[in-house]
């Protein structure tokens, strides 16, 4: 009769051992280091501990001049678009950019600026042909995203066959 208190108390008390110390482990800030972290390559890409940074992410919305252009005139636009992205991605400043497929929300295409600050983004948008001329309006929030984007612009370079 003894022996079945004691297992009874035991099935009680083992489960709150076992769940106070696993929610201690959970509640703990220290984490492995891992073990494929390359710290050249996290200073290089602007990484912080977490391989992250700030960038400013831009939504590309179909701009009230939209209309207005057509034929060669358009095509001359976007060429400038074009031009205006390799420039910006040789520079350092953008991440990624890219046409969002069609949607009913008038969304055409994605910026991520390698800044910090919106006000630095706002400047390089404003170098777009496109946003110049009103095709597109920018909208413009801060954004904080793994710093391996920056990476990006370099492999894109090997990969693209033909350029636009």
């Amino acid at each position: 009769m003894k022996a079945m208190k004691i297992l009874k108390n035991l099935f009680v008390v083992a489960p709150i051992v076992v769940f106070a110390g696993l929610s201690a482990l959970a509640q703990s800030t220290e984490r492995p280091a891992n073990p494929k972290f390359d710290a050249e390559l996290a200073k290089k890409l602007g990484a912080d501990e977490h391989g992250m940074k700030n960038y400013v992410f831009v939504l590309l919305k179909t701009g009230p001049n939209d209309a207005n252009f057509k034929g060669k005139e358009r095509d001359d636009i976007f060429a400038g678009h074009f031009a205006n992205i390799g420039r910006l991605a040789e520079a350092g400043k953008l991440a990624i950019a890219g046409p969002l497929g069609k949607n009913d929300r008038n969304y055409g295409g994605l910026f991520i600026f390698n800044v910090a600050t919106v006000e630095e983004a706002q400047k390089l948008v404003e170098t777009d042909p496109t946003v110049k001329a009103g095709v597109f309006i920018a909208e413009l929030t801060p954004w904080y995203g793994s710093a391996s984007l920056m990476a990006t612009p370099e492999i894109h370079k090997t990969i693209q066959k033909k350029s636009f």
